[in-house]
């Protein structure tokens, strides 16, 4: 069993790790004697985005250009995302979602070269949820008769994930706990089977073949649960 260490205020905090491809493997046992954690491609691919996406910030940032502006200006463009996938204009909702990321990641790295800020931390994340949740919705709006029930799962999956992710992360900052394996987040990070990366390219996908939303959507929503069951027994079992 391998463990990743982490810092507290009062003490060194282990919390263990899992290679992500023995999840199915762990949920299809019960989880029963793992208790690793699944690490995807969020962590993988930071040592890869972070180094440009620092560079843009700190020309931003220099510009007068503000954290929270970018993130307003993201949320705004991911709104317009699913505005247009209501409405079938699928390939102008893709560029819509890429920008909306890309703004995603450089409002971080303002902040890092500027001012980190809770209030901009809160903002970032709470707008994330948000649009998570008006992609599903808007594909739901575009076509009810096939794409209802799926996007019911797929936002239940969704709320379930998020949960256990958000309870997790006031557990650990009342435990002086900290990671940067997903870079330096306003927030405790718990790894889990389907992170942002996943859920983005999942939506490019859909916005690529819409025709296939639904089957997308299933496969997705039951990712998405094994993660959620997995964090929160990963989450109670680091907090005891």
């Amino acid at each position: 069993m391998s463990w990743r260490a982490y810092s507290a205020d009062d003490a060194s905090v282990k919390v263990p790790v899992l290679p992500s491809a023995s999840v199915f493997r762990i949920c299809a046992k019960a989880l029963s004697r793992k208790g690793y954690t699944p690490r995807m491609f969020d962590a993988k691919i930071r040592p890869l985005i972070d180094p440009p996406l620092n560079k843009a910030g700190s020309v931003l940032a220099k510009a007068g250009i503000s954290a929270n502006a970018i993130t307003l200006a993201g949320f705004v463009i991911g709104l317009a995302a699913a505005g247009l996938i209501s409405h079938g204009l699928f390939l102008a909702a893709f560029a819509c979602i890429v920008l909306n990321r890309l703004a995603d990641g450089l409002d971080g790295a303002v902040a890092r070269h500027t001012r980190k800020t809770d209030s901009g931390g809160y903002l970032d994340i709470t707008l994330d949820f948000v649009f998570y949740g008006a992609i599903p919705l808007a594909f739901a709006v575009y076509d009810p008769q096939a794409n209802a029930l799926a996007a019911c799962a797929l936002l239940f999956s969704f709320y379930a994930n998020g949960s256990a992710f958000l309870a997790f992360a006031i557990m650990a900052e009342k435990r002086g706990l900290s990671t940067d394996a997903q870079g330096q987040k306003s927030l405790f990070y718990l790894s889990g089977l389907a992170e942002g990366t996943e859920t983005i390219a999942l939506f490019l996908l859909m916005a690529l073949f819409p025709s296939y939303f639904a089957v997308l959507a299933w496969v997705f929503a039951g990712i998405c649960t094994v993660s959620a069951g997995s964090r929160i027994i990963l989450g109670v079992g680091a907090l005891k």
